[in-house]
């Protein structure tokens, strides 16, 4: 088994010892992901850029994620996101978790960690 492992270059990952994400038989898995901005929105935009980027250099997309995970630390904020939700995963909606939960900073409003395959994994 050949596992590939993709960093971001995020401020965590060496601190940590994590990647963005990892590739292994056919599945990808991507870390828990924290934009950039000072608002869920902006955040929420970021994150998913970036999950996009590793999704992209893993061989797939958004229209491949079968779960995902969203941690914000005030659910209040979670409506707001949802058009941009919908906009990425499209006609593909994975299964999905809403928590509530504190994050790694007091400054973080959302972090999305998503699980998808490689298009011709079967």
């Amino acid at each position: 088994m050949s596992i590939q492992r993709i960093s971001s270059g995020g401020e965590f990952e060496p601190k940590v010892g994590y990647c963005r994400a990892v590739v292994a038989n056919g599945w990808v898995h991507v870390a828990g992901t924290v934009g950039h901005g000072t608002t869920a929105i902006e955040q929420c935009r970021s994150a998913l850029e970036i999950i996009g980027a590793a999704l992209a250099e893993a061989g797939t997309d958004f229209a491949h994620v079968v779960r995902v995970t969203y941690m914000l630390p005030d659910r209040e904020e979670f409506p707001a996101c949802w058009p941009m939700l919908r906009e990425a995963f499209g006609d593909n909606p994975p299964a999905a978790t809403m928590i509530e939960c504190g994050l790694i900073t007091p400054e973080d409003r959302i972090e999305i960690e998503v699980t998808a395959v490689l298009p011709d994994a079967r």
